[in-house]
């Protein structure tokens, strides 16, 4: 019974944690003063996405995201739906690593402050499976 317990207590810190990341980055964007916007707009810039949105649109429309993803972590019946979301949108969020090495390597296999700021979202896959496997209990 204690275990469950903890369990539980853990998933909830779990979601409240995906939910303050997610939700806080978002609202960075929202309001303009967000560090990562340099590598969004860069990112952006080297995929296909300006032959559908100008910038200013895919941005505000990104961040929002962010902020609904984040919310959608506190329901635990949408964790199926989420986690799916989680994958494409990390996904996404990893892709500098590849596209523009110059924004987050530096000699040799240090990172740069973005790389640090992208490197981290292993903790985050991390937590979502962990969430992903408690939700199936």
């Amino acid at each position: 019974m204690a275990t469950k317990t903890l369990i539980n207590k853990v998933d909830v810190f779990s979601r409240v944690a995906m939910f303050l990341i997610y939700s806080w980055f978002g609202i960075l964007k929202v309001i303009g003063i967000s560090p990562a916007d340099s590598v969004v707009h860069q990112l952006f810039d080297v995929t296909f996405l300006p032959s559908i949105f100008d910038f200013n649109t895919f941005y505000v429309l990104f961040a929002w995201f962010e902020v609904f993803l984040g919310i959608a972590f506190l329901f635990p019946q949408f964790t199926k739906y989420v986690f799916w979301i989680f994958i494409a949108h990390i996904t996404m969020t990893m892709m500098p690593i590849v596209l523009l090495p110059n924004l987050i390597w530096q000699n040799g296999l240090g990172l740069t402050f973005s790389g640090q700021y992208i490197v981290k979202n292993i903790a985050l896959i991390a937590l979502m499976l962990k969430i992903k496997q408690d939700a199936k209990h």
